[in-house]
């Protein structure tokens, strides 16, 4: 198992709740130019049809797409929360490891700047999401209630 090198985490207390997780494969946090299996670092991004905020990068370091799926593991633990993943190409187990966490991967052309593609996110949340957005808004929510009936089935002390 391949652990990540280096996490860098924005401090912020604005997240109201509505960002949607969305991770990106890159290795100069401007542009998506990775390999889901051999990626450096992934910038995650919290998504809202109005804003959108640094959450964390995470970096693993140099490795090669050479079919060991022991760096999967890693990654993909590293992505929990997150909707999406944009990427350069993603192989099939790790396409079938991702789905099944409700991680959608998603291939962009090479250098797909991370700003436009977080603009065309948001212009699709704004005008009413695709399938595969709106079954992960559904999760995500479904997600959120679930946490909180625990909670309430707890019982609150003060």
């Amino acid at each position: 198992m391949t652990a990540p090198t280096r996490k860098l985490q924005v401090l912020d207390d604005e997240n109201d709740g509505t960002f949607l997780n969305v991770a990106f494969a890159t290795s100069d946090r401007q542009h998506v130019d990775q390999h889901f299996g051999s990626a450096r670092s992934f910038a995650i991004y919290g998504v809202n049809p109005e804003r959108a905020q640094l959450f964390t990068i995470t970096e693993f370091g140099d490795l090669s797409q050479d079919g060991n799926e022991d760096k999967l593991v890693s990654k993909i633990a590293m992505l929990d929360g997150c909707i999406a993943v944009y990427c350069r190409a993603c192989g099939a187990s790790a396409v079938r490891q991702l789905t099944a966490m409700g991680i959608q991967p998603v291939k962009v052309p090479e250098n797909a700047a991370i700003p436009e593609l977080i603009e065309a996110l948001q212009a699709e949340l704004r005008a009413g999401p695709s399938s595969w957005l709106a079954k992960a808004i559904a999760r995500q929510q479904s997600q959120t209630d679930s946490r909180f009936d625990a909670m309430e089935a707890e019982g609150w002390q003060d």
